[in-house]
């Protein structure tokens, strides 16, 4: 009987250490799922004129279940976030997302944005300058350049760029991305409530300008009724009465 019962406890006992392994195992997945998902709803818009590289990172960004929206200059990234009309040469882009119009029609946002430094007409860093005195000055700006020249990365650091990123890129480099890419959906998520706010707001402030308008028309309505009643409430005008006369 002591036997049987040591045997018993000895397998209570494994159950437990097997169910305690198995809750870390099912918190991580469950962790793993929740940031999956959280990728899945950033978007990063990458420029780069060397169609390798811009290819490279493009399949670098979908890996990590990134939105990407691949332009190929400086220009046509500012056409893609409205900062510029929309130019006359076709856009030469691998975009999962609509043009500028439709961008901001539909209220999408862009997370990150990735530039190489070196390319033809317009720079990274004169692409950064751009954004940073744009109405996208919070969204934050990687920097990429085949070349290590300490004094680029200081120039475009001290312009706002969140990080300068030394190619080819690798997919410990993007690990470096989350928490600025975490950081840009706080703020935007903080700027729609604000929005809601106004929002809220504004309809209030028109309901009760509205309720007031209708108090005032009741008010009115209900003096004039007055008015009406009290004139038709006058004494009627009384005529004297014929004296009946004396039949003979």
């Amino acid at each position: 009987m002591e036997l049987k019962s040591e045997t018993v406890e000895v397998e209570d006992t494994q159950k437990v250490i097997l169910l305690e392994e198995e809750q870390p195992q099912h918190e991580e997945e469950e962790e793993e799922k929740q940031q999956q998902e959280l990728q899945e709803s950033f978007h990063v818009l990458a420029v780069d004129d060397s169609v390798i590289d811009r290819k490279l990172l493009e399949k670098l960004l979908k890996i990590s279940s990134y939105q990407v929206t691949c332009v190929d200059s400086g220009d046509k990234a500012l056409e893609f976030l409205g900062l510029i009309d929309k130019l006359d040469t076709p856009t030469d882009s691998t975009s999962s997302s609509s043009p500028p119009q439709s961008l901001q029609q539909e209220g999408s946002k862009v997370n990150l944005i990735m530039t190489d430094f070196c390319m033809p007409g317009m720079s990274g860093y004169d692409l950064l300058k751009r954004v940073k005195g744009s109405s996208w000055k919070d969204v934050p700006v990687v920097v990429m350049s085949s070349e290590n020249v300490p004094s680029r990365i200081s120039m475009c650091l001290e312009e706002g760029a969140e990080e300068f990123l030394l190619k080819p890129l690798q997919l410990s480099d993007l690990e470096k991305l989350q928490p600025h890419l975490l950081k840009s959906l706080n703020m935007n998520n903080q700027t729609c409530t604000e929005m809601e706010k106004e929002l809220t707001k504004d309809n209030n402030e028109s309901t009760d300008k509205n309720n007031y308008n209708d108090s005032n028309n009741y008010i009115n309505n209900n003096n004039s009724f007055s008015k009406r009643k009290a004139l038709s409430a006058e004494a009627p005008e009384r005529r004297p009465k014929m004296k009946e006369l004396a039949v003979v």
